[in-house]
């Protein structure tokens, strides 16, 4: 079954494409869509810049093409220049937006970086179906009364674009995180693993429910779903590797700690993310950091592999 949608970008007043990204989906070629609060909010300058140059040509290595998704002066860009890159990890007025952002954004003119949950609305608006992140947000710690979900996790059920993630992020609730991806009809596949990841660790204490061997295999599985008329996304759970990790009981009480941190704060929403991720780069010397970096990169590979055979299937 060919697919044309996933041939052609959708035309949009406010989508701007690079060159070589349109030239990729208008031959069909494979194109991994990238986020950009990891640029603007999930890393110190110059780490941030250069982990950005360097996933893109990741990608490149791995057979697709990279599209660094952001909204800048109100444009939905897709695919950027060095100097839009370089732009996100020094600016300081970037915001952190997610998909309820996205309108005022655009309508002020502001510059925006995208979360996971609206780049894959970017992406899929532009015909991109495979999209490579960090790692995924959830359900925090504490939602039972604090309700604080992410709109990852929404997005994920009504967006047909496949995340490439090293799992749901250790600072979050996984176990109820799961459940509710379950629930929404979620397919959270883990690679080449029985038990699911934990983002900085290899291990969260929670058996994966479905799982697939190759990259080769979860692109059957994308094709699979959408060809089935089940909409909405995959979440494709990558472990980190295992020279990078940092094992789930010397992890852990890092991420206590800066939890404590933050409450004592009285930090919430959009802002605890950020800060939580700062402050276990600060408590581990920036080990985490070596670590959030390796595993971007790991991502970036997979999800090119997973691009090119989706595009060789279609």
């Amino acid at each position: 079954m060919n697919q044309t949608s996933d041939l052609r970008p959708a035309p949009h007043a406010l989508l701007d494409l690079h060159p070589e990204v349109l030239d990729a989906l208008n031959a069909g070629r494979p194109v991994v869509a990238l986020e950009s609060t990891i640029i603007s909010h999930g890393m110190p300058f110059p780490q941030n810049v250069e982990m950005a140059r360097g996933v893109e040509q990741v990608v490149r290595e791995h057979g697709a093409v990279p599209a660094t998704i952001a909204v800048l002066g109100g444009r939905l860009k897709v695919g950027l220049t060095p100097d839009e890159l370089h732009l996100l990890a020094t600016d300081s007025n970037v915001d952190k937006i997610s998909t309820r952002d996205l309108p005022v954004t655009v309508a002020l003119g502001r510059h925006g970086a995208t979360t996971v949950a609206s780049t894959m609305r970017i992406a899929a608006l532009a015909g991109i179906r495979v999209f490579a992140t960090g790692g995924t947000g959830g359900v925090h710690r504490g939602a039972e009364s604090s309700m604080d979900v992410s709109a990852d996790l929404l997005e994920l059920a009504r967006t047909d674009v496949c995340v490439v993630s090293a799992g749901v992020k250790s600072i979050l609730d996984i176990g109820r995180t799961l459940e509710v991806l379950e629930t929404q009809g979620v397919p959270a596949i883990t690679l080449g693993a029985a038990e699911f990841p934990a983002f900085y660790s290899r291990s969260s204490g929670f058996a994966s429910a479905l799982s697939v061997a190759t990259p080769t295999e979860a692109a059957r599985v994308l094709r699979a779903k959408w060809s089935l008329g089940l909409s909405g996304g995959v979440l494709l759970a990558n472990p980190v590797p295992l020279e990078a990790e940092i094992p789930a009981a010397e992890i852990t009480p890092h991420i206590e700690q800066a939890l404590r941190d933050m409450d004592a704060l009285g930090l919430t929403g959009k802002d605890t993310t950020p800060y939580l991720l700062g402050r276990i780069v600060e408590i581990t010397g920036g080990r985490s950091l070596e670590t959030n970096i390796a595993l971007v990169r790991h991502n970036a590979a997979v999800a090119a592999q997973v691009a090119a055979e989706y595009a060789r299937l279609n």
